[in-house]
């Protein structure tokens, strides 16, 4: 369970924080605001660059701490540039490499609690991880590649993907 669910994690928001370096550099390149691409949307009732970025580690550092029966970190939503996300992302990677491997044995049986609109829901750690917290997870991290994309930043699946 470690190595499908912090190690995954783990690796794809060292992806998320390389895209985030280069559109950084877009903005600097291009004198452009970045707050612009910050609090782009695809669509006006998805969330912004921003938020993306925020969910992205939400279920990340979610979905360890259950899976590994700790309590989740909470970080107040308040990022406002790319410093801050980047913050952010290292916080959660920290808070991942802190738990040792051995706190997933067994969370693939063990029943994991989390809230959906406000209604606590039960399922076995397997299928939350894989039909919960990896969907979300890589939704949001889709998203934000896909605002930065749209917006002009160079980036290609390998960026995506990761090294």
């Amino acid at each position: 369970m470690h190595a499908q669910s912090a190690a995954v994690f783990d690796r794809f928001l060292g992806s998320l924080s390389a895209i985030l370096d280069k559109a950084e550099a877009h903005c600097d390149a291009r004198k452009i605001d970045p707050a612009a691409l910050l609090t782009f949307r695809l669509y006006p009732d998805m969330f912004p660059l921003m938020r993306q970025v925020q969910l992205a580690t939400d279920f990340a550092k979610g979905a360890v701490a259950r899976l590994a029966r700790l309590p989740i970190p909470s970080y107040a939503d308040v990022e406002t540039t790319f410093a801050e996300l980047q913050e952010r992302i290292a916080r959660t990677r920290a808070f991942i490499a802190s738990v040792p491997p051995e706190a997933f044995d067994g969370a693939e049986a063990r029943d994991v609690t989390y809230r959906v609109r406000g209604q606590d829901q039960q399922l076995n750690g397997q299928f939350y991880l894989s039909c919960v917290a990896l969907p979300n997870f890589f939704f949001h991290l889709t998203t934000a590649y896909n605002i930065l994309r749209h917006n002009g930043v160079e980036l290609g699946k390998a960026d995506f993907v990761g090294g």
